[in-house]
């Protein structure tokens, strides 16, 4: 909030958060993180509709209405959007998903045209952190060591934040978490992070680490601050 003078030397009183955002969307709202990012939103005071395939899995409340509907109907999605200040994504099709690759592409531009067609210019989406660079600018997800398990998923959300980069319509921005953002690393919301480009941001041991809970303060702090429009940002500790 800030105060704003009026040429009587008066003050009022200015939300810029009820000017400028009041419903946000969130997409895979029952998976790791978007759950966290729905909570986020709701303590923050935002009316929040969460989107996800099992509906039962939300926690509704005052603030929090669930609705279902398959991402990749363009039409429909776009239809539920109406109405909504901006979108955060969290879709993930399932790291066992064997055909992740091709899905995660699918879901994401299918997500992606559905937000154009609905007229909401501000998108956050969650990508990974396989698509950051290490110090011998290869990215992550290319490297030997690289967990084989997740690497078709890391692979379709590297691709698609080269497919994002290309959008000049809507005032995307695409998160990159740390690499140690997992159930191991989450439980706690300590409410403070730092944030790096293309690099992993690293603490004194050298390791990037952020919980679930504090990747979702830095992407509702990103929604409210607009530090990285059309651009891609990751945190840690």
């Amino acid at each position: 909030m800030f105060l704003h003078p009026n040429c009587n030397n008066l003050y009022y009183i200015i939300n810029l958060k009820q000017i400028d955002m009041s419903k946000v969307t969130v997409i895979g709202a029952t998976g790791f993180v978007g759950p966290k990012v729905v909570k986020e939103l709701a303590d923050r005071g935002y009316e929040v509709q969460a989107i996800a395939r099992n509906v039962e899995k939300v926690e509704t409340s005052e603030k929090v209405t669930a609705t279902s509907v398959d991402v990749n109907d363009i039409d429909a999605l776009a239809k539920v959007l109406e109405g909504s200040d901006a979108v955060i994504s969290a879709f993930n099709p399932g790291w066992t998903n064997p055909n992740i690759y091709d899905d995660y592409l699918k879901g994401a531009r299918n997500i992606e045209k559905a937000i154009e067609k609905s007229g909401i210019s501000r998108y956050i989406v969650i990508g990974g952190a396989g698509s950051l660079y290490n110090q011998d600018n290869v990215q992550l997800v290319d490297t030997p060591e690289f967990p084989a398990n997740i690497k078709p998923g890391a692979t379709a959300a590297r691709d698609y934040l080269e497919d994002i980069k290309k959008n000049t319509v809507l005032d995307w921005t695409f998160f990159s978490p740390a690499i140690e953002m997992h159930q191991g690393t989450s439980g706690e919301r300590k409410g403070n992070y730092r944030t790096g480009l293309e690099n992993p941001v690293l603490n004194e041991e050298g390791r990037s680490i952020l919980s679930a809970e504090d990747v979702a303060v830095a992407l509702v702090d990103e929604l409210e601050q607009n530090k990285f429009v059309k651009k891609r940002f990751t945190a840690a500790y």
